[in-house]
């Protein structure tokens, strides 16, 4: 596993509030907070992205402030504003799954996740109706995705490998 410390954004001094830089417009934008994604490593590449895109949807959705401008190209054509910031996605075990779950639940992490029987569902109803109706330590977890303070994303994601 890379180590963390090689990612350029979190080793930077943050800024809650990012404001372009007055030194120089080519200074990097920093984030006290950080999103991470775990997902299950047995997972197919469609399941992988799939998962992907629903926590990280929930995430975006937890805070407006996390969305950036929309985007022009060269030719003023507009597309949608994206997430502000870096995502760092990982995979691990059931196992390594459950101890974030728990990790995140108790540093108060935004969390969004997604388990096994949502492969299985077509709508969202029928998504929210599968996780109520099990158990919070019996979750069939196979993707989370969460966001908090930097150093204790750090933390809470040591031992952890970057999906590949």
């Amino acid at each position: 596993m890379p180590d963390l410390a090689d990612v350029p954004h979190l080793t930077t001094p943050t800024d809650p509030n990012p404001t372009p830089p007055t030194t120089s417009p080519d200074a990097p934008v920093r984030f006290d907070t950080e999103i991470a994604v775990i997902l299950l490593e047995d997972l197919a590449v469609w399941q992988a992205l799939n998962v992907t895109a629903f926590v990280v949807s929930g995430i975006a959705g937890s805070d407006p402030d996390l969305i950036g401008e929309p985007y022009l190209d060269g030719d003023d054509t507009a597309y949608l504003a994206m997430i502000r910031q870096p995502v760092l996605v990982f995979s691990g075990s059931s196992a390594q799954l459950t101890a974030i779950h728990t990790a995140g639940l108790r540093r108060g992490f935004a969390m969004a996740i997604y388990t096994r029987d949502l492969f299985g569902t077509g709508n969202d109803r029928d998504n929210r109706a599968a996780v109520r109706a099990v158990r919070r330590d019996d979750l069939d977890l196979v993707g989370i995705a969460l966001r908090g303070p930097r150093n204790a994303v750090d933390k809470t994601m040591k031992g952890i490998d970057l999906h590949a």
